[in-house]
């Protein structure tokens, strides 16, 4: 019955603060939610809590008070790890909660950091919390409502079948070889360095692989979502190709790229693709950033395609894991 929570102290403070309207997440916001989120998880009978240790020191900070008659009836550590302070410290943490046996892990971050715990995670479902930019992966939930489910679900007091959903995945091959994973977007820039992480100039765009998109989204999702519905349980994705400059576009869309940031772009196809489908990346040089996040730089020489998946990380519906508590009086005495 032990729960995992992997805070990213850096999420919620990208470039895209400096370009749009977005909200800066405030670490001592997050201390709050997971001092809400240990609450609920105590009161579903939980009764080990692994932490990833970070530069901020979420976990010291979270159990400040709770001392005396406010002391937590849990077993609440921190993981033995070397931190590095970047994305990779998330998936170390996660590979390493899958050893000890974890049974839900509580996520608190943006899209790019779902992305590297779910390739650690192995088959722990994830209860993601959103405390990033343009995020699609996790929702808005309250912390005692999050702790509440993801406890349900540790303890095995709800059935997974119906409190769990399987969620996509992309998956970037390079050279015959698969590189990375993607949950919700891959973009190819036309650039030939990393440089800023995060995606904030939508000129440099030339393709965009998604596996969802709703005209309520934000960032690059809204771009699919404006052109069609792709849905989170809906076994296809979509692929567009952006207009060249100087080419004359099959279509103009207007997109919600950032928070309070409205752009036409300028698309000259767009295709939906199924699972198991390979997309090849259209032009190299170039860099693919896999949600929000520049990582994989591309040569001329090199072969790259993006398959869809529908076997990406196992998400906590923290709705359907509620009702069915209530259902069976989980929570009457």
């Amino acid at each position: 019955m032990s729960v995992g929570i992997i805070a990213n102290p850096a999420s919620g403070k990208d470039i895209r603060r400096l370009v749009a309207h977005a909200t800066v997440f405030d670490n001592q916001e997050k201390v709050n939610l997971v001092r809400r989120i240990l609450i609920g998880l105590q009161a579903v009978g939980v009764r080990n809590v692994w932490f990833m240790p970070d530069y901020f020191g979420f976990y010291d900070r979270a159990m400040e008070v709770f001392t005396g008659e406010n002391s937590l009836q849990m077993d609440i550590r921190l993981l033995d790890m070397r931190i590095n302070a970047d994305q990779e410290d998330s998936q170390r943490a996660a590979t390493l909660m899958l050893e000890k046996g974890v049974r839900c892990i509580l996520v608190l971050g943006g899209d790019g950091t779902n992305r590297v715990v779910a390739k650690g995670c192995g088959e722990i479902p994830l209860m993601p919390l959103s405390t990033g930019t343009n995020n699609v992966f996790p929702t808005m939930v309250e912390g005692t409502v999050a702790g509440l489910a993801a406890g349900l679900v540790a303890t095995g007091a709800v059935e997974r079948e119906s409190a769990l959903k399987r969620a996509k995945k992309l998956v970037i091959w390079v050279n015959g070889q698969e590189r990375d994973i993607a949950l919700i977007d891959a973009v190819v820039l036309t650039e030939r360095f990393v440089a800023s992480r995060a995606i904030w100039d939508v000129e440099k765009i030339r393709q965009v692989v998604v596996t969802r998109g709703e005209p309520f989204h934000i960032g690059v999702a809204a771009i699919a979502g404006s052109l069609q519905r792709i849905g989170s349980e809906e076994a296809q994705g979509l692929n567009i190709l952006m207009s060249r400059r100087n080419e004359l576009p099959q279509i103009r869309v207007t997109a919600a790229v950032g928070p309070g940031l409205m752009q036409e772009l300028s698309i000259a196809d767009f295709r939906t693709i199924l699972p198991g489908q390979r997309i090849p990346i259209v032009e190299t040089p170039c860099v693919i950033a896999v949600d929000g996040e520049r990582e994989i730089t591309l040569e001329t020489e090199d072969e790259a395609e993006i398959e869809l998946s529908m076997e990406g990380p196992w998400v906590v519906d923290f709705k359907q894991t509620l009702s069915q508590a209530v259902a069976k009086s989980l929570f009457q005495k």
